[in-house]
């Protein structure tokens, strides 16, 4: 067999793993692709192994929970054919493997730095020499945003090519954020600074990233989870999904200028992150999830305080809603606005909720189910639009939905039982692979571990990895001052990308 099947959260000895020459190994990926419309690339990156660069390739079936597993070895002066050229899905994985290890490719159609890691292979790649796409013309003309913004987010640099206000091209500049955390998960040596590392990779998807990085955890050390623990998360991933989803709704009506819908989605996120303190004591859910454990157990009397919460909740988001979406100049802002199509989602690879808005049923809830979502039977509510309106609607959604499987859960809270990890070590020369449905979309954590049980490799891949070119292709032949309710639609983290 030319590749290696596997399930979510499954270990595998790495020798199980098929290496095969590289044009197979392009071949085969390829071919798993093609095959089916339902397959997607969950992640495809290269590390150093014995002087040569090592590539691990990974195709998801959303169809039937099987991930397939593949790998070759090339040498790092090597000049490659790109899998780019036939398939764009790997775009951003190839752009990566050329920066991090110099590995050139003969036909990428847009080998750009990707992050300008602080380790690049070529450290001459600066920032103020990112080959912008220029286009020379007398009515045509360009305009810079960033990469100081102006609110308190991250920093990104956005060019535009514009024809008076309609947006012909956006390139997107990022590489602003790069804090090394990859690398810091094999300098660092105890479980509690990894978990601490993966809480701080996107600052809106704690619970989601610190998930990934638990379940993983607990498959590399062979510890079984209890009932108790993938109930917790469960709950916390939706209550994470509820809060910044009416805080996006918020944000969209405020780039509509939407006054009440801003002021009042905002407000009800509030008691929303204001449980997770109650909870756990941060108002994000930092220092809740852990490796065999959750900090503080969700007890009845929590259950009973989150329905509560929900009971005020509904009446006002269902008012503010009904409102919302019978507003002409607010729906006339939303709709067809930032439109993309099913065709360009699937051929770019987007994922997450920002691929469901454009008709692809792209949901690690329903295709490779993790903790409890095996039990909640969850159907991803998909539209098929593609534009702001669609992206909206899926918020709306999918928070109605949050909120009755939080209601089923909370029926039968089991009582705490945590996993006694104390003396568990990591298994060695093992590969595992971890998928999250955060609220965003589709997180991946990958580990490699040595023969001593080290890791050799530690590999984060946030949704917006996949979804930043989505934006760019999104918002063309829109007008220039549609672009902040496009990109709030889509809310892409910088900081997730970047690592």
């Amino acid at each position: 067999m030319d590749y290696l099947t596997i399930r979510n959260n499954q270990v595998v000895p790495l020798s199980d793993i098929p290496l095969i020459s590289y044009d197979f190994f392009k071949e085969t990926n390829l071919r798993l692709m093609e095959e089916s419309e339902a397959r997607h690339c969950v992640n495809y990156f290269g590390y150093r192994e014995s002087g040569q660069i090592r590539l691990i390739c990974c195709i998801a079936d959303d169809t039937d929970h099987s991930i397939f597993i593949t790998s070759a070895i090339t040498p790092a002066d090597a000049v490659l054919d790109s899998f780019t050229r036939p398939n764009a899905n790997f775009e951003r994985f190839e752009r990566e493997i050329h920066e991090n290890f110099g590995v050139e490719y003969r036909d990428h159609p847009w080998l750009k730095p990707l992050r300008y890691s602080y380790d690049r292979f070529d450290s001459s790649q600066k920032m103020e020499n990112y080959p912008f796409v220029k286009v020379e013309s007398d009515e045509l003309h360009e305009v810079g945003v960033g990469p100081i913004h102006a609110g308190i987010i991250e920093p990104g640099h956005f060019r535009f090519i514009c024809n008076g206000e309609q947006i012909m091209h956006l390139e997107i500049q990022l590489g602003y954020q790069h804090r090394g955390i990859e690398r810091l998960f094999l300098q660092k040596s105890r479980v509690e600074e990894r978990t601490i590392l993966a809480e701080n990779i996107a600052g809106d998807t704690v619970v989601g990233h610190t998930t990934a990085f638990a379940n993983l955890w607990e498959s590399l050390i062979g510890a079984e989870t209890t009932n108790s623990l993938n109930f917790s998360r469960t709950i916390a991933l939706e209550l994470e999904r509820i809060a910044i989803h009416t805080g996006d709704l918020a944000a969209i009506c405020g780039d509509i200028a939407y006054q009440l819908g801003n002021s009042v989605y905002g407000r009800l996120r509030t008691p929303i992150v204001n449980f997770f303190q109650e909870w756990g004591g941060n108002r994000l859910a930092k220092g809740l999830v852990r490796v065999g454990r959750m900090n503080y157990p969700f007890t009845s009397e929590l259950g009973d305080r989150l329905l509560d919460i929900f009971n005020a909740y509904e009446p006002d988001f269902n008012e503010i809603t009904r409102k919302l979406w019978r507003l002409p100049s607010a729906l006339s802002r939303m709709e067809r606005t930032g439109e993309l199509t099913t065709g360009e989602a699937r051929e770019i690879g987007v994922v997450g909720m920002a691929a469901r808005a454009s008709g692809l049923e792209r949901d690690v809830r329903k295709s490779h189910p993790g903790n409890l979502y095996h039990e909640i039977s969850h159907q991803p509510v998909v539209k098929h639009h593609g534009d702001v309106y669609s992206r909206a609607q899926i918020r709306k959604e999918e928070i109605k939905q949050s909120i009755s499987y939080i209601k089923e859960l909370l029926q039968d809270i089991p009582d705490n039982n945590d996993v006694n990890t104390e003396g568990m070590i990591i298994q060695p020369n093992v590969f595992v692979i971890s998928l999250v449905e955060g609220w965003r979309g589709e997180i991946c954590h990958c580990a490699v571990t040595g023969k001593k049980g080290d890791l050799l490799l530690y590999k984060i891949k946030d949704p917006s990895f996949h979804n930043w070119m989505a934006l760019a292709q999104a918002v063309r032949n829109n007008e220039i001052s549609d672009f902040p309710v496009c990109n709030k639609s889509f809310n892409l983290s910088y900081c997730g990308h970047d690592l």
